[in-house]
């Protein structure tokens, strides 16, 4: 099966051809530069791609609240981005990110704090909160 000239453009060309979603947007990816962790998994549209670019800041889109926002505006916990990769088809992102304090919103340092354990399971690890989720987002 061969593949259509659009796709091996971009998937072996050097143009930048985001592929966006029905709903317009793009998963990324964010690990710590320093410790390849896994920080979290996010949304990107359009407008916050080129943010992102742009600015060299972390800028998302929220499903739930169907909203551009920037990482830190509200808690302060900014990712400053370091490497922007797009795979091979430029349907995700990963961003190496400069993490300025927690990456996920329930104030530790990255949104995957549990894991697996056995079939339903599930047990902290590296669980501690770096703040009170409580005293920052005041909804």
């Amino acid at each position: 099966m061969s593949t259509p000239k659009h796709d091996h453009d971009r998937e072996e060309g050097l143009d930048f051809q985001p592929k966006f979603d029905a709903s317009g947007l793009v998963t990324c990816v964010a690990t710590d530069v320093a410790t390849g962790d896994v920080l979290m998994v996010a949304h990107m549209n359009d407008e916050a791609l080129r943010k992102t670019i742009a600015s060299g800041e972390a800028w998302y889109f929220s499903r739930s609240r169907n909203a551009l926002w920037r990482k830190g505006e509200t808690s302060g916990q900014t990712q400053r981005v370091v490497e922007m990769r797009l795979d091979c088809d430029q349907d995700a992102v990963w961003i190496r990110v400069e993490q300025i304090g927690a990456a996920c919103h329930t104030g530790r340092r990255s949104c995957f704090y549990r894991k697996v354990d056995g079939d339903t399971r599930l047990s902290f690890v590296d669980a501690d909160r770096l703040f009170d989720p409580k005293a920052v987002y005041r909804e």
